[in-house]
């Protein structure tokens, strides 16, 4: 795995690399920064990702209060009135390493800091 310049290199990102890679896998040869979306550039939806997030939730105490999977993810299977329920919410959003870190280091999920500091970094 190949890690961008200035990528953090603590405890905390080791452990949730490798989360990501025990979950969903990481490329060998693709270059992984903060910016990385899971759901888009390394292919994380459905199943993958509620294990995911509750993989997170359990190893790092993350607090998904906030959190909204319809945002970043399609929903598992097929069910009407989820469809119903994502209806507006077709244009999912990237959901990125550094927002996942963030959210480790703050043990609480807010979206709107989250996704705010992910555009800043882009």
């Amino acid at each position: 795995m190949n890690l961008a310049p200035n990528f953090p290199d603590n405890h905390t990102m080791h452990l949730l690399l490798q989360l990501l890679h025990e979950e969903i896998g990481l490329p060998e040869r693709k270059t992984i920064s903060l910016t990385t979306s899971i759901n888009f550039d390394l292919g994380c939806d459905g199943a993958d990702a509620r294990h995911l997030m509750e993989a997170l939730e359990e190893q790092f105490g993350v607090d998904f209060v906030d959190y909204d999977a319809y945002r970043y993810f399609q929903p598992e299977g097929f069910d009407v009135f989820l469809k119903r329920r994502a209806k507006g919410r077709e244009n999912k959003l990237p959901l990125t390493i550094g927002m996942l870190y963030d959210a480790v280091k703050a043990q609480w999920w807010d979206t709107q800091l989250l996704e705010s500091q992910s555009d800043a970094a882009s």
